[in-house]
């Protein structure tokens, strides 16, 4: 008799998985509509449907919002040393224009000939030094460009491993938008409130 009391518990059990799927494909698909067309043509209903098997258990919702946090951190810490060294140079800028002023208030009228010319021979190697500046600050922006590639390759592949459908390591740019908008839905459904163990829209 207990044998019997725990198919049906089974039978229940895939019954609720079945409608929460349903749930989310319906919400899915809703979401979909308010994409530009070219998107939704890609969409296809068994993408959506895979999509939403993979969102049943919430896990998805909370890899998701996890991998949101840690771009976030990732992206603040990057211009956080970018503003660093622009402020270095800042610094250095200022320091060399201080000190010629400095000399320049102190300088007596018949010598600042002399000491204009001393600045000016000063500002030649200033001039590779602002090279030196942009350079530093194109280098610092190329490492950050990568480091966000990196980011966004790891989210591919921790999704792609969740199992999350559309989702692979690629940097084709059609297929980025595609997983960039895959992301809004899940976000979207995320704040409709269909996570596991939420009442669906």
């Amino acid at each position: 008799m207990d044998r019997y009391a725990g198919a049906g518990d089974e039978a229940a059990d895939r019954a609720r998985q079945q409608e929460r799927h349903y749930q989310l494909l319906s919400a899915l698909q809703s979401l979909v509509k308010e994409l530009p067309s070219s998107f939704q043509q890609r969409l296809s209903y068994t993408t959506l449907s895979d999509l939403a098997l993979a969102l049943l258990d919430g896990t998805v919702f909370e890899i998701v919002q996890g991998l949101l946090e840690i771009q976030h951190l990732t992206e603040k810490s990057l211009y956080n040393q970018r503003l660093r060294l622009q402020n270095e140079h800042r610094v250095l800028r200022q320091t060399l224009r201080q000190k010629h002023l400095e000399a320049q208030q102190s300088c007596r009228p018949h010598n600042l000939p002399v000491l204009q010319a001393a600045q000016q021979r000063e500002l030649e190697p200033w001039q590779a030094l602002e090279h030196r500046i942009r350079e530093e600050q194109q280098a610092m922006d190329r490492k950050i460009v990568l480091e966000l590639d990196r980011k966004v390759a790891d989210q591919q592949s921790t999704l792609e491993k969740a199992g999350v459908a559309g989702f692979y390591v690629t940097t084709n740019p059609q297929e980025l938008t595609l997983q960039m908008n895959l992301l809004e839905l899940i976000r979207k459904l995320q704040q409709r409130g269909c996570q596991m163990g939420k009442p669906a829209l």
